[in-house]
């Protein structure tokens, strides 16, 4: 009970711009029930004037004719309806437009953030979960809004204003009929503080679920290739009964509230039904009077029993909030800097570098090196030795332990991170496309670019030709991660990609290393064409990369064990010389 009351406050604080939306919704809502809860007491007011006649309550007013008093309550109820209506229609409009104001609000900032954060962050995160916050969470987050909110606004102005007529009628009566509000608020209280934690593990159990279920779809090709089907049905299964269950804990309480509130309810009624006939037979307590009691009663116990549903509404909206502010709140471990340049760099330093994940063995271990501009550099060793590692620091993915990265002698912890990272165009071996066309995906990074500069970049990548060929030729959808793609094209519309942004420093890793004997041969062309231009990094599998590199840096294990040009490194006869023997097919 505690933690949704927190979470409701900090709802309200997150949703400041639209208090006065929240205030006009409440005053629809309330005003909304007050002539919705009119009728009973117009009914009243017919009963008495059919029995006293020309003496009711309206003949007080001037109304004395029988027919006369009965089309001022024509009128009154056609007012009475028709306001209600409107006020209906008023808060409807009014509280679904904060739900979609919300959500949209908290999926966009919790987006933002998880943009934000650091690559470490992603590596022990679920994807599927995190889209769960995203959309499963906001969305119930709004159906709370959407009607949950007004339900218990309504409930809330119904007790306030039928306790004040029950009371200005009959005390004693009034004393009976509401024994039951307090026990129903008492075991909502008590519902909620036992339905939170169950519908938390419903979350979490939606989360898993999720993520099992993205990762599966997008990994369809290897299930299959494996023949893992029933193995990852089972596990889906497993996951799937698990949320199942959760569900049902907390359905098996849930369930149990209103049935429970109904008897509670039935006291109320019965009371108001006895004591008030009692009073009405014995003369103290009008015909009309007593109508309205009963009709009030009913109006007043009866929406009483949605508590349940209401409640049970608002603590799955308080879990989900609650995992989307602790995504929002999730602290960044990498801050940036406040400096920008759009000039070349001179000269980028790696200075007494060192560097693990999560703490465990060393990475990399005091990295000295230079690269100037105009240059080519190749990074080269065995798998594991550090060579990607490199290129994540200097993008700042992640964060040095020890050293630092040096732009013209300025730390890159200095700039900010979207002037640093527009200084790179980068190719990677794992190449990451949309789901939109080849002109889309070409122009990622460079969305204002023209046409015939994305066809120009595709020439240069070599790729121009077959994009023409393809059925709508530069706007052929692709599929999701270029599924319609082989290798060695998705591998050359991410080289146009990199070409068309024009960085002034090209970083390609591993390009070549899943791509065929031809494409290597086009893509090898392609960098020989660039880095006579740009100051480029290139780490690779395969020496024949950079035999024309200015430098090549050997490392192994985390340490930079040999540095020079090919022809330096093959005759000193260390490890470049053994790797170089081995893919040449002399050892």
């Amino acid at each position: 009970m505690k933690h949704s009351f927190s979470d409701l406050r900090r709802l309200w604080t997150y949703a400041v711009d639209l208090h006065f939306d929240v205030k006009m919704a409440t005053f629809y809502s309330v005003l909304n029930k007050i002539f919705d809860l009119a009728p009973p007491l117009l009914i009243g007011a017919a009963v008495d004037v059919v029995v006293k006649r020309k003496e009711s309550l309206l003949s007080n007013f001037g109304f004395v004719e029988v027919m006369d008093q009965l089309y001022v309550l024509a009128i009154l109820t056609f007012l009475i309806w028709a306001l209600e209506s409107l006020f209906e229609y008023l808060f409807q409009v009014r509280w679904r437009g904060i739900a979609q104001k919300i959500q949209h609000g908290l999926r966009m900032d919790g987006y933002k953030h998880l943009q934000d954060l650091e690559l470490s962050y992603f590596e022990d995160k679920s994807t599927g979960n995190l889209i769960s916050i995203l959309n499963d969470d906001v969305n119930q987050l709004e159906r709370f809004l959407d009607g949950g909110a007004n339900s218990i606004l309504q409930v809330s102005t119904t007790i306030i204003v039928i306790g004040g007529i029950f009371f200005y009628l009959n005390p004693v009566v009034a004393l009976f009929a509401f024994i039951p509000v307090p026990l129903i608020l008492l075991g909502s209280f008590y519902y909620q503080k036992k339905i939170e934690p169950r519908y938390k593990e419903v979350r979490d159990q939606a989360g898993f679920l999720s993520g099992l279920l993205n990762n599966n779809i997008l990994g369809m090709a290897t299930i299959k290739s494996y023949t893992a089907e029933i193995h990852e049905w089972k596990r889906l299964e497993k996951r799937s009964l698990d949320y199942s269950k959760a569900n049902e804990h907390a359905i098996t309480l849930s369930s149990s509230f209103s049935p429970l509130i109904r008897m509670v309810i039935l006291m109320g009624f019965l009371f108001t039904l006895v004591l008030g006939g009692h009073y009405t037979t014995t003369g103290v307590l009008a015909v009309g009077s007593y109508s309205v009691l009963i009709f009030m009663t009913q109006r007043l116990l009866w929406p009483l029993t949605g508590l349940g549903a209401t409640f049970d509404l608002y603590q799955r909206a308080m879990a989900s909030t609650r995992r989307i502010f602790s995504l929002i709140d999730t602290q960044r471990k990498i801050n940036e800097g406040t400096f920008s340049s759009t000039e070349k760099p001179k000269c980028i330093e790696f200075k007494d570098v060192s560097f693990s994940y999560n703490n465990e063995a060393k990475t990399l271990q005091k990295i000295n090196l230079l690269l100037n501009e105009g240059e080519s550099v190749g990074l080269v060793g065995p798998t594991g030795s550090g060579k990607s590692t490199l290129v994540k620091l200097l993008l700042r993915f992640y964060e040095t332990n020890q050293g630092e990265i040096l732009l013209d002698g300025k730390s890159i912890k200095d700039w900010k991170f979207i002037s640093l990272r527009q200084l790179f165009s980068y190719v990677g071996q794992d190449v990451y496309l949309f789901n939109g066309t080849v002109e889309e995906n070409i122009k990622f990074g460079t969305l204002d670019a023209s046409t015939d500069l994305v066809k120009e970049a595709a020439k240069k990548a070599s790729v121009h030709e077959f994009i023409e060929g393809l059925p709508l030729g530069y706007q052929t959808l692709i599929g999701e991660r270029g599924q319609k793609l082989s290798g060695g094209q998705r591998q050359r519309l991410s080289l146009a990609r990199a070409i068309l942004k024009n960085a002034p420093i090209f970083i390609f890793d591993e390009a070549t290393s899943a791509v065929d004997n031809e494409t290597e041969a086009v893509i090898q062309k392609s960098l020989e064409e660039l880095t006579k231009t740009k100051t480029a990094i290139i780490i690779a599998h395969r020496l024949s990369t950079v035999v024309n590199a200015d430098k090549i840096f050997v490392l192994d294990s985390g340490e930079i064990v040999e540095e020079g040009t090919h022809q330096d490194l093959v005759v000193k006869e260390g490890l470049y010389h053994k790797l170089w023997q081995v893919q040449t097919g002399l050892k």
